[in-house]
Protein backbone atom coordinates (compact mmCIF):
# COMPACT_ATOMS: atom_id res chain seq x y z
CA UNK A 1 0.00 0.00 0.00
CA UNK A 2 1.25 3.47 -0.90
CA UNK A 3 2.12 5.79 2.00
CA UNK A 4 0.27 9.07 2.00
CA UNK A 5 2.03 12.41 2.00
CA UNK A 6 1.61 14.30 5.28
CA UNK A 7 0.62 17.94 4.65
CA UNK A 8 3.06 20.33 6.33
CA UNK A 9 2.51 23.95 7.35
CA UNK A 10 4.83 26.55 8.84
CA UNK A 11 4.27 27.68 12.42
CA UNK A 12 4.10 31.49 12.33
CA UNK A 13 5.80 31.82 15.74
CA UNK A 14 8.66 29.30 15.65
CA UNK A 15 9.10 29.02 11.87
CA UNK A 16 9.09 25.21 12.08
CA UNK A 17 7.42 23.04 9.45
CA UNK A 18 4.97 20.76 11.25
CA UNK A 19 2.20 18.35 10.31
CA UNK A 20 -1.05 20.22 9.66
CA UNK A 21 -2.85 18.14 12.33
CA UNK A 22 -0.46 19.51 14.99
CA UNK A 23 -1.37 23.11 14.18
CA UNK A 24 -4.43 25.34 14.37
CA UNK A 25 -5.30 27.86 11.65
CA UNK A 26 -6.07 31.46 12.52
CA UNK A 27 -8.02 33.41 9.87
CA UNK A 28 -8.65 37.04 9.02
CA UNK A 29 -11.69 37.37 6.76
CA UNK A 30 -12.72 40.21 4.42
CA UNK A 31 -14.62 41.94 7.25
CA UNK A 32 -11.40 42.12 9.30
CA UNK A 33 -12.50 39.55 11.88
CA UNK A 34 -9.74 37.35 13.30
CA UNK A 35 -10.78 33.94 14.62
CA UNK A 36 -9.70 30.32 15.07
CA UNK A 37 -10.46 27.93 12.23
CA UNK A 38 -10.23 24.35 13.55
CA UNK A 39 -11.61 22.97 10.27
CA UNK A 40 -8.91 24.75 8.25
CA UNK A 41 -11.39 25.58 5.48
CA UNK A 42 -12.75 29.07 6.23
CA UNK A 43 -12.32 31.82 3.66
CA UNK A 44 -9.67 34.43 4.35
CA UNK A 45 -6.00 34.93 5.05
CA UNK A 46 -4.68 32.15 7.25
CA UNK A 47 -1.74 31.67 9.59
CA UNK A 48 -0.84 28.53 11.53
CA UNK A 49 0.28 28.15 15.14
CA UNK A 50 1.24 24.96 16.94
CA UNK A 51 -0.95 23.45 19.64
CA UNK A 52 1.42 24.43 22.46
CA UNK A 53 0.56 26.91 25.23
CA UNK A 54 4.14 28.25 25.37
CA UNK A 55 4.06 29.02 21.64
CA UNK A 56 0.67 30.72 22.05
CA UNK A 57 2.14 32.85 24.89
CA UNK A 58 5.05 33.80 22.62
CA UNK A 59 2.59 34.80 19.90
CA UNK A 60 0.84 37.14 22.32
CA UNK A 61 4.08 38.62 23.67
CA UNK A 62 5.65 39.14 20.23
CA UNK A 63 2.34 40.38 18.74
CA UNK A 64 2.74 37.90 15.87
CA UNK A 65 -0.87 38.04 14.67
CA UNK A 66 -0.94 41.84 14.76
CA UNK A 67 2.02 41.83 12.37
CA UNK A 68 0.70 39.01 10.16
CA UNK A 69 -2.76 40.53 9.73
CA UNK A 70 -1.75 44.24 9.97
CA UNK A 71 -4.39 45.09 12.54
CA UNK A 72 -4.80 45.14 16.33
CA UNK A 73 -6.00 41.86 17.87
CA UNK A 74 -8.55 41.76 20.69
CA UNK A 75 -7.11 40.27 23.92
CA UNK A 76 -10.20 38.02 24.10
CA UNK A 77 -8.89 36.26 20.97
CA UNK A 78 -5.81 35.13 22.89
CA UNK A 79 -7.95 33.82 25.75
CA UNK A 80 -9.90 31.77 23.21
CA UNK A 81 -6.61 30.57 21.66
CA UNK A 82 -5.24 29.49 25.07
CA UNK A 83 -8.46 27.64 25.91
CA UNK A 84 -8.44 25.86 22.53
CA UNK A 85 -4.77 24.88 22.83
CA UNK A 86 -5.27 23.57 26.38
CA UNK A 87 -8.31 21.57 25.27
CA UNK A 88 -6.47 20.02 22.31
CA UNK A 89 -3.45 19.15 24.50
CA UNK A 90 -5.75 17.41 27.00
CA UNK A 91 -7.47 15.48 24.18
CA UNK A 92 -4.14 14.42 22.73
CA UNK A 93 -2.90 13.16 26.11
CA UNK A 94 -6.18 11.36 26.79
CA UNK A 95 -6.25 9.54 23.45
CA UNK A 96 -2.55 8.65 23.54
CA UNK A 97 -3.06 6.93 26.90
CA UNK A 98 -5.90 4.79 25.51
CA UNK A 99 -3.73 3.25 22.82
Amino acid sequence: MKTRKVPLRKDIVTGEMLAKKDLVRVVKNKEGEVFLDPSGKQNGRGAYISLDRDVAKQAQEKRVFEKAFSQPIDPAFYEELFAYVDHQQARKELFENEQ
